[in-house]
């Protein structure tokens, strides 16, 4: 990791943390919120909640982030309520997340059902009631949130995953699981930050937002397809393997890591062009684009 990347992650990433923290402080709920806890504060590199930040700062001439800081922390619980649920021995049946127990490891099944279910449907209540935000902001948020992370995307793709192995017999196949499942909720970020900046949207706008958030999604996974054949649990916090031995099907079913390598640049590189089009002024300080091209070298 750059020190320009290192720097920006130390400095956004605990913003991000207080607030997330802030919504689930207080909770008289017989210890629910200590099992949402659990998953929602262990980490991670919180990149779905930054892309939202750094495109309502984009869209918006570089205004403060509050306005958009709760839809970034709705879509945070939103892909936390996916990875407790993805965890469970019912879909993927993992131990560890993040070099924790998971967390029905931890809490039992039922618990881990129920916090993820309650991040999902908190995510909403915290949208709905941005007073930050006008009215129709909000409306539109709700409406994006929703398509993007049900059948229309992140929900759709894990449909597709649950059956990957009899399925998908070619990498086109794949990438439209990779559009659905992981670039959902990161087509979400990106235009809920936009959202979040005005009320009069662009749809040429939102389509190269949609166009940017696949080519990254759709790099992510392949990055993940590698690491999980080539890294190991103690640089990932989870088991790795676990793709081949459940019979899913990665990028490396159908290319080679050099192959796959390729792929990755060529559509991050079409990413970054589609970026640059929106920073009209300094494009070395696109902090967007240098996301774009941490995420291609990243090692976890």
């Amino acid at each position: 990791m750059n020190n320009r990347i290192n720097s920006y992650f130390e400095k956004t990433v605990p913003i991000i943390e207080q607030n997330l923290e802030k919504y689930l402080t207080n909770k008289n709920d017989n210890g629910l919120s200590n099992v949402m806890k659990y998953s929602l504060l262990s980490g991670g590199k919180r990149l779905r909640p930054i892309f939202t930040l750094e495109s309502y700062k984009l869209f918006s001439n570089g205004a403060t982030i509050e306005k958009a800081l709760p839809y970034a922390c709705a879509l945070e619980m939103i892909h936390t309520y996916s990875l407790i649920h993805d965890d469970l021995p019912c879909m993927d049946n993992d131990e560890f997340r993040r070099g924790m127990p998971t967390n029905h490891m931890v809490f039992g099944e039922a618990q881990a059902l129920l916090a993820g279910d309650t991040l999902l449907t908190y995510a909403f209540e915290i949208i709905a009631t941005n007073n930050l935000a006008s009215f129709e902001s909000r409306v539109r948020a709700v409406e994006i949130l929703s398509k993007y992370a049900g059948f229309s995307g992140m929900a759709g793709g894990q449909m597709i995953d649950l059956d990957s192995s009899n399925n998908i017999s070619s990498l086109d196949e794949l990438f439209k699981m990779h559009s659905l499942k992981t670039s959902g909720l990161i087509k979400a970020a990106l235009v809920l930050g936009y959202v979040a900046s005005c009320d009069k949207l662009d749809n040429l706008i939102i389509k190269d937002l949609e166009k940017i958030a696949d080519n990254i999604g759709i790099s992510f996974q392949i990055r993940d397809d590698i690491l999980d054949e080539t890294s190991n649990l103690a640089i990932l916090g989870k088991k790795t393997g676990s793709d081949s031995k459940n019979g899913k099907a990665t990028a490396l079913k159908f290319l080679t890591i050099n192959e796959a390598e390729a792929v990755i640049d060529n559509l991050t590189n079409e990413a970054i062009l589609l970026l640059e089009k929106y920073y009209t002024n300094d494009k070395n300080d696109c902090m967007l684009i240098e996301l774009a091209k941490y995420l291609i070298n990243r090692e976890k």
